[in-house]
């Protein structure tokens, strides 16, 4: 088996899952996530519609690699209700968000076809 290098990882994504029902504790979840790391993750839009591959609302939560461990721990214990998919940034967004995501919470089914898949 021809093995990966972690070091390939550039970046990691986080993505907070919601819909109309759960729109404030994502909301609320943001806001938290803000407040403790606001100086070391890049929070994105407030999607209320699905964008890419993502079949629900969702937002982005970007951070480096030194980040993630935090980040991911703290997303674990805290996202209540709310589903998160996480995936690597490598030179391969199919290969990241089909084949070396994780999720937190619920799994849902993406559009890959929206990354080429």
């Amino acid at each position: 088996m021809n093995y990966l290098d972690p070091a390939d990882i550039t970046s990691w994504h986080a993505h907070i899952y919601f819909d109309a029902a759960t729109r404030d504790a994502a909301w609320t979840l943001r806001e938290a996530i803000e407040a403790r790391f606001g100086q070391v993750v890049q929070i994105g839009r407030f999607h209320e519609r699905p964008v890419g591959p993502h079949p629900m609302w969702s937002y982005q939560l970007a951070m480096s690699r030194e980040r993630f461990a935090e980040i991911v721990a703290w997303l674990t214990l805290n996202h209540g209700s709310l589903d998160v998919f996480v995936h690597p940034n490598t030179s391969d967004a199919l290969r990241d968000h089909r084949d070396a995501a994780v999720w937190i919470g619920h799994s849902h089914t993406l559009n890959l076809a929206a990354l080429g898949g």
